[in-house]
């Protein structure tokens, strides 16, 4: 008997299981339907920043695969179609089109979760005003690119996370003058406040200005209703675009609706195959679920295209009779604003610390090249360790163009559990157009096993 897979979500995660389950299965084996409310499915939303500071062309670009891509192999995807409510003990859901039409019903075997994350919108007078904008869908990064036709002059990014320093770097390429306001001490609350404040100088020696320590209140609007300023406890900034960079959380709310186990960050908790645990054929995955961290061994909430991709592989070769397993993370990301590049990956001191370690902190300042090559620029490394056994905790990097992906290195070494006196007899690759004799990492290494 076919088994009817239901898939609520059609990006990253929905998408990856739906398909690689079909391709090891077989349409005889398993009917897939695919429930998206949105217009566009399999797309980049890490992309949106790009394509709105202009280095994109435009939102066909981020489009890994179209619905009708999908529907040739087989699946049935039905875009602007919200699933309201499941039932799991009849097994059946009700679908409810966002363009018009009747609720209806649709019956499924295998329930896969993936209905991704929500941006994160203060309750404050004034933020549904146009020109208040979320990040987050195709239609989202429209919708700002709309709202600059008229030539804005000034932009507030409320909030220093990622989308908040890459929609800063945005905005001051179209020409705006931007001021970015967070509450926490430094941007990046991702890093260590100490390398956060790198970030602040350089953004600031870019043009950009940032208000720390700063709590937005409220915005303020003009003729027409449109915003005209975010407010603060500290004064008004004056604005025609307001972007808000505020993170996202977990969207679970069906979830919750139907008694699936939630964690501590509100998202859905499933065991190394994507199941959610006491429920058998459900799975759920991407920016819904809370991950395993592999450092602090506690779950988090990371959301993320790398793993919302690599949990629907999962979960579509479990659903097609085969077996796989997600180990969980070590918490590595990168970005850049204009020329500076940013890369964290395992724990930040205090988390360190929160998880039990007590961590050693070292930083150092190399450059990306051999000193005398043409284009060698400053790159910060802060590498943590554990003091006594020297296990890798943690490192941040900060720097210009060839700094970022050198933390791919650490959460290598992480993810194998490696010692920081490991770290430096790693053989990496050495010539002087593309690291010192002795790396940046490896430098920070060798200081880091001195001092544990």
């Amino acid at each position: 008997m076919t088994t009817r897979v239901l898939v609520v979500g059609a990006d990253a995660t929905g998408m990856s299981a739906a398909s690689r389950a079909l391709r090891r299965a077989g349409r005889n084996e398993l009917t897939v339907t695919a429930f998206e409310r949105g217009h566009h499915v399999s797309y980049s939303a890490c992309g949106i920043p790009y394509w709105v500071a202009g280095d994109v062309s435009g939102p066909d670009a981020l489009i890994a695969r179209s619905a009708a891509d999908h529907r040739a192999n087989g699946i049935d995807l039905r875009l602007r179609t919200e699933i309201t409510e499941i039932d799991l003990d009849t097994r059946t859901a009700t679908a409810a089109s966002l363009d018009g039409g009747a609720s209806y019903q649709v019956g499924f075997d295998e329930l896969v979760l993936a209905t991704g994350a929500v941006p994160v919108r203060p309750g404050l007078p004034g933020v549904d005003a146009p020109g208040v904008y979320g990040v987050q869908t195709l239609d989202d990064g429209a919708a700002v690119l709309n709202g600059l036709t008229d030539s804005p002059r000034r932009a507030v990014v409320v909030g220093g996370g990622y989308i908040g320093v890459e929609m800063a770097e945005a905005m001051i390429r179209r020409g705006l003058a931007v001021t970015v306001v967070d509450q926490a001490a430094e941007p990046m609350p991702t890093l260590d406040p100490d390398v956060g404040a790198l970030v602040r100088k350089a953004m600031h020696g870019m043009g950009i200005e940032v208000l720390t320590n700063t709590l937005v209140t409220g915005f303020d609007t003009g003729p027409g209703g449109r915003v005209s300023a975010v407010v603060t406890r500290d004064g008004t900034l004056p604005a025609e675009v307001v972007v808000l960079g505020l993170g996202v959380r977990p969207n679970t709310e069906l979830a919750r609706a139907v008694g699936l186990p939630l964690g501590e960050y509100g998202g859905l908790l499933t065991d190394l195959q994507m199941r959610v645990p006491g429920h058998d054929g459900v799975w759920a995955g991407g920016d819904c679920v809370e991950v395993l961290h592999r450092v602090s061994h506690r779950r988090m909430h990371i959301a993320l295209g790398t793993h919302a991709n690599k949990h629907g592989q999962v979960i579509g070769t479990n659903l097609a009779g085969g077996y796989a397993t997600f180990p969980g993370v070590v918490g590595t990301a990168v970005s850049k604003v204009c020329d500076l590049e940013v890369g964290r990956t395992g724990l930040r001191e205090a988390e360190a610390r929160a998880a039990g370690f007590e961590p050693v902190a070292v930083t150092v300042q190399s450059t990306t090249r051999a000193g005398y090559f043409p284009g060698a620029v400053p790159v910060t490394v802060k590498m943590i360790a554990e003091r006594g056994t020297g296990r890798l905790l943690g490192a941040q990097l900060v720097g210009q163009q060839g700094s970022g992906k050198r933390v791919d290195i650490c959460a290598v070494a992480l993810w194998n559990e490696m010692t920081v006196e490991e770290m430096t007899s790693l053989d990496l690759g050495y010539a002087p157009p593309f690291s010192p004799v002795w790396d940046p990492v490896l430098v920070a290494a060798r200081k880091a096993a001195a001092a544990v």
